[in-house]
């Protein structure tokens, strides 16, 4: 049996964050991940660029993680932006900021970074042992002993093998930093929750977050691969406004994504749980309210009385939703302007006012860039990330029930805790010797 002073369970940006920091202060660390090398969900994000972070101020920052987002203060408190831009820089990954505040690499590499954390880790002495999934965490009355792990093969590392070669490592402090659910494919496949449960914890019901949503009728489908930037787009349940967001959105075959969408999602997903009528409307006008959209429409068919409908349009609509707004409006599109009625440019200007889908299911864990849902915060102390239930374990990045917005903010979420995490296992192994 091997005895370490910290194990980190999970190879991620939290795990690899966790492992260096407790290694960093001086604890002997093993780092144990599933699959063939660490940061496989970490090199896709950011659509392989790495969004690391944002550069909103720490209140904005924690509104961004909805009704758990206080239980990160004293993390962020820590670790925060700046340390993390720093810490970047000294590991030799100098980051830009980009609209928005996010925060990129400045390669636009999402490999780099893995590649410079995987390198800073082993650089601190951590034993990196892959291919290796956790079975069981060893608990002695209220107090963490170790773990039981299952080694596997690299080409079958997707395969759950539990014998003949389990082997159990020992140590008085486990970090679970296994991530959440989404994206299994990077071995993202919920085993945190599982160990945690197993020891005492509460986990609030997992389910997909930062997902596209899946809508009703053909709409989505004709105007598929159509981007629609500085709408407004707000989520309806059963016929209240629940939420609403200002940005770019995009067109699948199945329904709708892009950033707002995603961001708006968390609440479709709960309402949709519940069995609610949700769905989704779009402002294309933001800037216009009803009596200035009006007032355009206005002059813009007597100043071209002559031109057909179809032609009105393409002042206001990309060319791919023309034909969309001639079926929904129902005038016809060779009406000449100066034909066209105020019934009828009444109901034109609504229609750019609030186009509406119907929200019938959101894409699966495959689809999703996150996981809500996950072990309670409640039975975490946010001061150290320890376990208020199991003395000697710790909780770090997707696994807790946090999730945020798009923007950075969950990786910054992830290094904070981790962060936390490691140096709080990593003193307390090295306080009791």
């Amino acid at each position: 049996m091997g005895r370490y002073d910290v194990i980190v369970i999970g190879g991620g940006p939290a795990g690899l964050m966790a492992a260096g920091m407790a290694a960093s202060s001086g604890a002997e660390t093993l780092l144990v991940e599933k699959m063939n090398r660490p940061g496989l969900k970490l090199r896709l994000t950011g659509k392989g660029r790495c969004n690391l972070t944002n550069m909103a101020r720490l209140e904005e920052f924690i509104q961004h993680f909805g009704r758990n987002g206080r239980f990160l203060w004293h993390a962020f408190s820590h670790f925060f932006i700046d340390d993390l831009i720093a810490f970047l820089d000294d590991i030799g990954v100098p980051t830009v900021v980009e609209r928005g505040g996010r925060v990129f690499p400045v390669s636009s590499d999402a490999q780099e970074v893995v590649d410079a954390l995987t390198d800073w880790v082993q650089g601190h002495g951590v034993t990196l042992l892959t291919h290796s999934k956790v079975e069981t965490l060893l608990v002695e009355g209220h107090r963490i002993m170790g773990l039981r792990v299952a080694r596997r093969a690299a080409a079958d590392a997707r395969v759950k093998v539990k014998d003949p070669n389990q082997r159990s490592y020992r140590s008085d402090r486990v970090i679970v930093a296994t991530g959440g659910a989404s994206y299994p494919g990077t071995g993202s496949t919920g085993d945190g929750y599982r160990l945690a449960k197993a020891v005492g914890h509460t986990i609030i019901p997992i389910r997909p977050a930062l997902v596209p949503l899946e809508t009703a009728g053909d709409l989505a489908a004709k105007l598929q691969g159509l981007s629609l930037r500085n709408v407004n787009v707000r989520i309806l349940v059963d016929g209240e406004t629940q939420a609403e967001a200002f940005g770019e959105m995009l067109f699948t075959h199945f329904g709708v994504s892009g950033p707002i969408i995603l961001s708006l999602s968390r609440q479709v997903v709960d309402a949709l749980r519940e069995g609610r009528e949700v769905e989704l409307s779009i402002d294309l006008k933001p800037a216009l309210d009803e009596v200035k959209l009006d007032a355009r429409l206005l002059r813009d068919l007597d100043a071209h009385g002559k031109q057909q409908y179809q032609t009105i349009l393409k002042a206001f609509l990309p060319r791919k939703m023309i034909p969309v707004c001639i079926e929904q409006t129902r005038i016809p599109a060779h009406k000449p302007a100066h034909q066209i009625t105020s019934e009828e440019r009444n109901r034109l200007r609504d229609w750019l006012k609030d186009v509406r889908l119907r929200i019938t299911g959101h894409r699966s864990f495959r689809e999703a860039i996150v996981t809500a849902g996950g072990v309670h915060t409640r039975e975490v102390d946010s001061r150290s990330m320890g376990s208020q239930l199991v003395d000697g374990l710790y909780f770090a990045g997707e696994v807790l029930d946090l999730d945020a917005d798009t923007g950075g903010y969950n990786l910054q979420a992830a290094f904070s805790t981790g962060w936390l995490a490691g140096c709080s296992a990593g003193s307390s192994s090295l306080r009791e010797e």
